[in-house]
């Protein structure tokens, strides 16, 4: 039987500080980071994304960042593919990969390795189902949904066109709830000799993080990005475009809400999508919290923990470490 690759996954909620940290323990482990974040892949979209900055890195390598243009569509079964190819040349380079971001999806569709194949099929259906989205709404989509596969449409947001689409989809060429395929592929053991971290933090102190986030982002330009992106010819049904702080001011760009409405609801929708987040990670296996009022705030103590579990074999027991 072949050994296992070696994979340190570090997820957590929106604004929760997954960045620095993944910073210092990639500098402890030899590592490289991959994000598995679904709009920092995109170019020109550095502030709505809270994309790590040149000098935030460290010279630690990071993949997947800033390479999509905002017109090109990116999904969770291109994000396994890429990052399929950036763990390649991580583990050419004898390095440990840091799968980072808060995008619980793309997380367990790499680890487990999930079968997308029979989900990219039927352009035709794809289109129909996209011009009734854009014609009756995703809401429309989304009660045809809950009759055929009631929990995904528990799981997946009435807002969500790009997911309930491919719930339908994949239901329609199959005749199988998408939940019941993807329940399946979870039971799968990892592909990988994994470490799956959740870095947590109180309600009052999350939600106060995010608040302060997004006035960060504003005061950074964040109105004049998406104005910028605007002019692009970027436009509000696109898959980038439909990124947290993105839609809300392409909303009030249009005239639909005034600029204080639209960033209340860029902070309220980012308080839901962390609720969501922390959903999504407690339904996970093997998962390993890091809940950082526990360890009193202190990154040092945070690391030293990640470090040691990094070091045990799935027994618990040590295990030769690769840290410096």
């Amino acid at each position: 039987m072949n050994q296992k690759n070696r994979l340190i996954i570090l997820a957590g909620p929106t604004a929760v500080g997954k960045t620095a940290l993944s910073i210092a323990l990639a500098e402890k482990i030899d590592g490289e980071i991959i994000s598995a974040d679904s709009m920092q892949i995109y170019k020109y979209m550095d502030i709505g994304s809270a994309r790590i900055t040149r000098q935030e890195m460290g010279g630690i390598p990071h993949h997947l960042l800033d390479v999509l243009e905002p017109f090109e569509e990116f999904n969770v079964f291109r994000f396994q593919q890429m990052a399929r190819q950036a763990l390649e040349g991580i583990y050419q380079r004898r390095h440990v990969p840091i799968v980072v971001g808060g995008t619980g999806f793309y997380i367990q569709a790499l680890l487990y390795d999930i079968d997308f194949s029979e989900q990219e099929s039927g352009e035709a259906l794809r289109a129909e189902l996209e011009e009734t989205a854009r014609k009756k709404g995703s809401a429309c989509l989304h009660a045809q949904l809950e009759k055929v596969d009631p929990q995904s449409a528990r799981d997946i947001h009435p807002n969500n066109a790009k997911r309930i689409i491919r719930a339908l989809e994949f239901y329609h060429q199959t005749g199988q709830p998408i939940s019941l395929h993807n329940r399946q592929e979870r039971e799968k053991p990892s592909a990988y000799d994994s470490r799956y971290f959740v870095l947590n933090d109180t309600r009052e102190r999350l939600y106060e993080g995010i608040g302060q986030r997004v006035d960060q982002m504003m005061a950074a330009g964040l109105l004049e990005e998406v104005v910028r992106l605007r002019e692009m010819g970027c436009k509000r049904e696109m898959v980038s475009m439909q990124g947290l702080g993105y839609k809300e001011l392409l909303s009030c760009l249009d005239g639909e809400r005034t600029l204080e409405q639209a960033v209340a609801d860029i902070k309220q929708n980012t308080r839901h999508f962390a609720k969501r987040q922390l959903t999504w990670f407690r339904r996970e296996r093997d998962v390993i919290w890091v809940n950082k009022e526990e360890f009193h705030y202190n990154k040092e103590e945070i690391l030293s923990f990640m470090l040691e579990r990094c070091r045990q074999d799935d027994s618990g027991k040590g295990r030769e470490a690769t840290n410096k």
